[in-house]
């Protein structure tokens, strides 16, 4: 089994984030292939592509930005490091799935 963690952004794109997002969507991409390569083999291969999660990357957001990220996010909240890890855990367990793009992120995007 093999879970890529890419980004929402991979999924959407970002306005001024144009490299990040790249690099993401060809995660998501790659994984694809690789499911529809190692499914025969049955190597399950997904990628988790998160909103904004309270991580040390996003430690420089104000408390204002941080406020209007809140209110575009249905659930109206940041994620947590734990919400990740749920995601994960369900994808060791799961034995069906493969080649999807889980975007654990409040319902901020939803594609």
């Amino acid at each position: 089994m093999i879970i890529n963690i890419s980004s929402v952004w991979g999924l959407v794109g970002a306005s001024l984030e144009s490299i990040y997002s790249i690099s993401k969507a060809g995660i998501d991409a790659m994984t694809k292939s690789l499911a529809k390569e190692y499914g025969p083999s049955n190597i399950r291969v997904n990628s988790i592509a998160p909103g904004i999660i309270n991580t040390d990357m996003n430690n420089e957001l104000d408390e204002i930005i941080r406020e209007q990220i809140k209110n575009e996010v249905p659930l109206g909240k940041i994620g947590e490091p734990i919400d990740i890890y749920r995601c994960v855990k369900w994808l060791i367990e799961d034995e069906f799935t493969t080649g999807q793009i889980i975007s654990p992120n409040g319902g901020w995007v939803i594609t």
